[in-house]
């Protein structure tokens, strides 16, 4: 009886010094934890919950813009949490987003837990949306195009979101005009042909450009009044076949330098100052219900050019030149221009009673050669997401009579100019390579609220 007492005993100090040491044994595997419903729900954010995991010294939260979590919000791939909760900041009003958590104990973590959708308040955007849909009877969506890329998957996507087209390319000068009196319709009136089918509209681009002179008239040895009439002729034949057809053109692209003053083109150089203004005059005998557009671009952030651009314009409506609209380039950057930069350009052109087109409107995620990007960061992919949104913003809330359109310039990323003229990758368009929306889209559509 003894024996069995001191037995009894030891057992009893063995088991109670045990406990003494580690109610929880090391080796014992964290539960998953259980996401609950998000809470205090407004438009810019959400209380993330969770259940309570026994031995857990703090929780790994996980918030993404897509159900599978490959577009992390900001600071939100496994923030690590001491609590039961966690108030997600600075997001998107209406719009979905995604949040799981797991547990954690040092170096052990445990399995995901459940999936929780949540929508910030305001009103939410399917992105499923074509943009054309979403903008309709109020301003024009657009996109760059070219007469091999009309077809299949390319055909499907610009019927499907887009009510504008214009040629990247071939409908400039250096494609179509190939001598004194002679002309290669064929790629003009391929796209202007397939947007009329397709009750597409067409924004001519453009007349005279710099950039997109023939050779044979880089050497031209005729005098500079000879060369003056191969332009008149130039811009009469191209604005007179697509009457009723193309209901806009880029008159003049790009006359200012950048930094400002006029840019020295073989333009200025054989007709003289008055150039741009006969452009503008020949376009309109032309076409007298056609809308004139000089177009440029980084106006936003350089003051300079800024400058000198508005006094070219208020120079052409001073002497009565026929001009509609401005076309305000948005070949810019996932941090620039600013909200507030943009807009004063912006106001600027309806300071003059003229419509205002964004064209060619592109945003790098590559904008800094000393941090280039080898792949996109869901940080990155966010910002630009941000700067489609608030470009869209800006140009929506202009009034009805001064807007025209929204032109992307291009369909999928891998087909931008900006890849071959920066030499080196980037994304910078509203579809993937395999003409996926992208999140880009969505920052588009939520524009347009």
């Amino acid at each position: 009886m003894k024996k069995k007492f001191v037995l009894i005993c030891t057992g009893i100090v063995f088991f109670l010094n045990a406990c003494s040491k580690d109610d929880t044994p090391s080796s014992a595997i964290l539960a998953t934890p259980v996401a609950n419903p998000a809470t205090e729900i407004t438009d810019a954010s959400f209380k993330a919950k969770w259940n309570f995991v026994s031995s857990a010294q703090n929780y790994l939260l996980d918030v993404s813009l897509s159900p599978d979590f490959t577009d992390f919000v900001t600071n939100y791939n496994a923030k690590s949490v001491n609590d039961l909760n966690d108030i997600v900041m600075n997001l998107t009003g209406g719009t979905q987003y995604y949040y799981r958590v797991r547990a954690a104990r040092g170096t052990e973590v445990s399995n995901y837990s459940n999936v929780i959708s949540v929508i910030t308040s305001g009103t939410f955007v399917n992105p499923d949306t074509p943009l054309k849909v979403k903008a309709a009877n109020n301003f024009f969506v657009g996109a760059a195009v070219s007469s091999s890329r009309l077809s299949g998957a390319y055909n499907t996507l610009i019927t499907t979101e887009f009510s504008s087209i214009t040629a990247e390319n071939e409908m400039k000068m250096e494609s179509i005009f190939t001598g004194p009196g002679t002309y290669n319709w064929t790629q003009a009136d391929a796209i202007v042909d397939y947007a009329v089918a397709n009750n597409i509209n067409v924004h001519g681009h453009a007349l005279v450009w710099h950039g997109s002179v023939p050779s044979w008239m880089n050497s031209y040895t005729g005098t500079d009044a000879e060369f003056e009439q191969l332009v008149h002729d130039y811009i009469t034949a191209v604005v007179t076949r697509y009457v009723g057809k193309v209901t806009s053109w880029d008159v003049v692209n790009e006359a200012i330098n950048d930094g400002g003053g006029t840019r020295n083109t073989i333009f200025l150089q054989k007709m003289g100052a008055n150039y741009i203004a006969k452009c503008f005059q020949w376009a309109r005998e032309a076409d007298p219900n056609v809308l004139l557009f000089y177009n440029d671009y980084n106006t936003s952030t350089d003051i300079s050019k800024q400058n000198d651009v508005y006094a070219l314009i208020d120079n052409l409506k001073a002497n009565n030149v026929p001009i509609d609209g401005v076309g305000l380039q948005m070949h810019i950057k996932y941090d620039s221009p600013t909200k507030q930069e943009l807009q004063t350009d912006v106001d600027k052109v309806l300071a003059r009673n003229l419509k205002l087109h964004f064209s060619e409107l592109d945003v790098r995620a590559n904008s800094n050669d000393s941090q280039v990007l080898n792949t996109l960061t869901p940080e990155r992919k966010s910002a630009q997401k941000m700067k489609y949104r608030e470009v869209v913003e800006v140009y929506n809330a202009i009034p009805t009579t001064y807007k025209y359109a929204i032109t992307v310039w291009g369909i999928k990323d891998n087909e931008s100019w900006i890849l071959n003229q920066f030499n080196r990758v980037d994304w910078p368009l509203l579809f993937d390579n395999s003409f996926n929306r992208k999140v880009t889209h969505t920052g588009f559509l939520e524009g347009l609220e």
